[in-house]
């Protein structure tokens, strides 16, 4: 198993997606090592609501070594206007990115492009820590669950088929297709509404993830206007589009094969999307709240993403947990037993302590489970980077918890977003 953990280098903060990982190691599981800090289940949403979506964390799509902590959930893209439509399962569910990114591969049904302003096709070259996913832009009616986002721009992932030649200026590692990426897509909800923002939008400026291209092999960076960008699906519903609630079960000490969720559209907007005793911490400019580890220890920036499959946190020297030396599993801790840990995360005048544990990696690894609230790494590029955050609270924060993530600009009964909440 690889760390999967892919921070999208866009918008006006942070934001993370989906990655591979394997080296033969099947799933991580559960082969002992002390218990779960106690954990009560949230009360969920029922599934037949129509502003709800089922979320399940299993292997995955892919037919190799399987996806450990993957949050996947089930969309329908249509030909816009019309009941051409092709449903497609096992979408990453990631709020550290935004927009609906497919697989060309996995896609059945044929979606117009989006052209530029000079009126060629255009591509995107979408960066993640663990990747590049670069493809053409198209337009489709996105339905998920009850909800839909009519007509609005996709990013269809694939090397080979529409655009034949990625550009040299499209760098790092391709994750182009299903062995690489893990998943059939990304369904990115997070806080921001387009997946780039002004940074892409100002005539002969680019932030170098659109390009215009004449031909197959011919594709140039070039502004876009933020109606022609990639959105998070959830803003542009017509109801229920200040954000998402995510709702996962609590696991038992060991992990478990699958584990199933829900996530909620709207945040006070309907009778099942109340903010309850939920705390609402809003994001400073770089999308960042602020983590103290131990709890009343030094204070590090911080943010949350259900895209990434474990808690990636500061570094060995400086957690004084023992890294892995096992091949496959150096991206992770593993210490000599299980250890609950404490931190705060605040924002403004509000904190919330967590109770979290951190298990041996090489003793998970021995079993085929996929889902686990206890896998940690340290964060790759700190302390030597200081525009990387000291915590990343992935996957394993979201088991068991109602975890709120807010739009910019949108209005909530906790304030204007971006924020998140738990």
């Amino acid at each position: 198993m690889t760390r999967r953990w892919a921070w999208v280098l866009v918008v006006l903060g942070a934001g993370c997606g989906s990655n591979k990982g394997g080296d033969g190691l099947g799933g991580l599981g559960g082969g002992g090592g002390g218990s779960q800090p106690l954990c009560a289940s949230p009360t969920t949403a029922a599934l037949d609501d129509p502003n709800t979506v089922a979320l399940v964390v299993d292997s995955g799509p892919s037919t190799g070594p399987g996806y450990t902590n993957g949050l996947f959930a089930t969309v329908t893209l249509c030909v816009p206007g019309t009941s051409t439509c092709q449903t497609i399962d096992h979408l990453l569910v990631d709020t550290g990115s935004m927009g609906v990114r497919v697989l060309e591969s996995a896609l059945t049904i044929q979606l117009q492009a989006v052209t530029s302003e000079a009126g060629v096709p255009l591509a995107e070259c979408t960066p993640f820590v663990d990747g590049t996913a670069w493809g053409p832009v198209k337009m489709a009616d996105v339905y998920v669950g009850g909800e839909i986002a009519s007509n609005i721009p996709i990013q269809t992932v694939g090397d080979e088929l529409t655009f034949t030649q990625v550009p040299s200026s499209c760098t790092g590692t391709p994750i182009n297709n299903l062995n690489d990426l893990g998943s059939n897509g990304i369904l990115g909800v997070g806080v921001y509404k387009q997946d780039c923002g002004t940074a892409c939008s100002r005539a002969g400026q680019n932030a170098g993830l659109y390009y215009g291209c004449s031909s197959a092999t011919a594709c140039t960076p070039t502004a876009v206007p933020l109606a022609k960008q990639v959105p998070n699906p959830v803003a542009m519903f017509p109801v229920d589009n200040n954000g998402v609630i995510i709702q996962l079960p609590c696991l038992p000490a060991g992990g478990a094969p699958s584990a199933p969720g829900v996530m909620v559209f709207g945040i006070g907007t309907q009778a099942n999307n109340g903010l309850g005793t939920a705390k609402a911490m809003p994001l400073d400019k770089r999308g960042f709240v602020t983590t103290a580890f131990p709890e009343d220890g030094a204070s590090y920036t911080s943010f949350l993403d259900s895209g990434s499959n474990a808690l990636f946190f500061l570094n060995t020297s400086t957690s004084g947990i023992k890294q892995c030396t096992t091949k496959g599993l150096t991206d992770f801790y593993c210490p000599g037993s299980t250890l609950s840990l404490t931190a705060t995360v605040s924002s403004g005048t509000d904190s919330v302590p967590i109770v979290f544990s951190v298990s041996n990696t090489q003793v998970l690894a021995k079993s085929p489970n996929y889902a686990f609230a206890d896998i940690a790494g340290p964060m790759p590029g700190f302390p030597t980077d200081t525009t990387i955050p000291g915590f990343d609270w992935g996957l394993p924060f979201y088991f068991g918890r109602s975890v709120y993530t807010a739009i910019e600009g949108q209005s909530t009964p906790a304030g204007v977003g971006p924020y998140f909440g738990f």
